[in-house]
């Protein structure tokens, strides 16, 4: 249910997380001593790992976008999530991306049955109307732990226009029975959330543990041409 990749292959993550090396002088230029000092200008840093190739690179390289949009509001680099809705929800398609080696473990996480109405296991559309019981696509902070209906959960926040009535929406990080593993050998594809990232209880504690408050979530889906 969990697998770790190999950090090979595939896009670095994020010009401003640990991901990536430190700003240097452009073109590595020694100026003389009588040449007036100017300062180094940024240049674009180089990776110093690379992401599992697991992971889709056009989904990391919009997460990276999104990543430096907001990074002002992100506490914790050292590890983010990312959603790949493309995928159909018998695949394993939320990943714990640890920045700082570009290894992932994945798990399976339930979409919104507004995204996906007919239950064909592959989301349809996102919505961030109240009420649309679908998946929203975009940035998220994670907020708080806390205690509901499906015990202990964890609250983000959407940092976007396509998902920025997730708190209204009570859209959070919880357990459930339809997300179990079990549900998939039963009907072939998992059961639908209300909009949530419901995962089965054995992932919801590593992401709890790694992907806390303050960390990024990202979630999207890349559409067919």
């Amino acid at each position: 249910m969990i697998e770790a990749g190999a950090a090979t292959g595939a896009l670095a993550l994020m010009a401003s997380s640990p991901l990536l090396a430190a700003t240097i002088d452009p073109d590595g230029i020694r100026r003389r001593p009588d040449m007036d000092p100017q300062p180094a200008q940024p240049q674009a840093a180089r990776p110093r790992v690379m992401v599992d190739p697991t992971v889709d690179p056009r989904i990391v390289q919009r997460a990276r976008a999104a990543f430096d949009r907001h990074r002002s509001q992100i506490r914790d680099t050292n590890v983010v999530g990312i959603v790949d809705f493309t995928k159909y929800s018998s695949d394993p398609r939320f990943y714990l991306l640890d920045t700082n080696t570009g290894r992932v473990t994945r798990h399976f996480v339930s979409h919104g049955r507004g995204s996906d109405p007919s239950h064909t296991g592959f989301l349809q559309r996102f919505s961030n109307l109240i009420g649309s019981e679908a998946s929203s696509d975009g940035s998220y902070i994670v907020g708080d732990y806390y205690y509901g209906r499906y015990g202990r959960s964890m609250r983000v926040r959407g940092l976007d226009p396509s998902n920025n009535n997730a708190e209204a929406r009570a859209i959070v990080v919880h357990t459930a029975w339809y997300a179990e593993p079990e549900v998939i050998a039963q009907q072939g594809r998992l059961g639908r959330s209300e909009g949530c990232f419901a995962l089965p209880n054995r992932s919801l504690q590593e992401v709890m543990a790694r992907l806390g408050p303050g960390h990024f979530l990202y979630a999207d889906r890349i559409r067919s041409i």
